[in-house]
């Protein structure tokens, strides 16, 4: 199995586990939840998901749905999969995929998926999983559009991603260390100044007071004699 395959269906267990709790606590009408979007590999075999959510537990003599295919939104509906009270979801006799295409979802859990093994390039189109579920008055309905492409882009380099980010970072890092080294000596050196400053203020204040003390000295000699 795939590792884009394994995704998907995580993607529909994750799906199928949220309907279960909205089940549980209730809900207003019917949703029928589809990817808008499938790339599918050419010669692979792919899940194309259909879950929905209801208001009511399936009641398998009322029960209905259908998956049928377009060329475009504009062409005629072709069915291929429908649901059979006795026997369950079974393919369309004489349908445009064959054997190629089976149920592999679980009723019981409102999960409706199909899966499409040794995709064609004709396989592309539109896919709509349409749901009845009475009493639910809302029939649901979802569209898919199917890509078929011969080559997968290539996957991305995490560990180029990695090691730009951690140069980036790394440098963002030094440049803000460097500026903060900066800072500090600038206001080192202006703190060394101003220091300095206050030395020279008080190294000419001393003479001057000593002066100031001598001349008082002469004065009171004076004034005894």
């Amino acid at each position: 199995m795939s590792s884009s395959e394994q995704e998907m269906r995580s993607g529909v267990q994750l799906v199928s586990a949220l309907l279960l709790l909205l089940s549980l606590s209730g809900c207003s009408s019917m949703d029928v939840l589809v990817p808008s979007y499938i790339n599918a590999l050419n010669g692979t075999t792919v899940t194309i998901p259909c879950t929905f959510t209801s208001c009511y537990k399936i009641d398998r003599t009322k029960f209905a749905m259908n998956w049928t295919y377009q060329e475009t939104l504009n062409s005629t509906e072709e069915k291929f999969m429908t649901y059979d009270k006795n026997k369950g979801m079974l393919p369309v006799p004489l349908n445009r995929f064959g054997e190629r295409v089976v149920f592999s979802g679980n009723l019981e859990k409102n999960d409706l998926s199909i899966t499409l093994q040794d995709v064609q390039l004709e396989d592309e189109g539109v896919y709509n999983c349409d749901v009845r579920n009475p009493p639910d008055r809302i029939q649901g309905h979802g569209v898919i559009n199917f890509k078929v492409v011969t080559e997968l882009p290539p996957p991305r380099d995490s560990t180029i991603a990695v090691a730009i980010g951690a140069s980036v970072g790394g440098a963002l890092a030094l440049l803000i260390l460097s500026m903060v080294v900066v800072k500090c000596l600038r206001r080192h050196r202006k703190q060394e100044l101003i220091s300095e400053e206050k030395m020279e203020e008080e190294g000419k204040l001393e003479p001057e007071a000593v002066a100031e003390e001598g001349t008082k000295a002469v004065r009171h000699l004076l004034q005894k004699l």
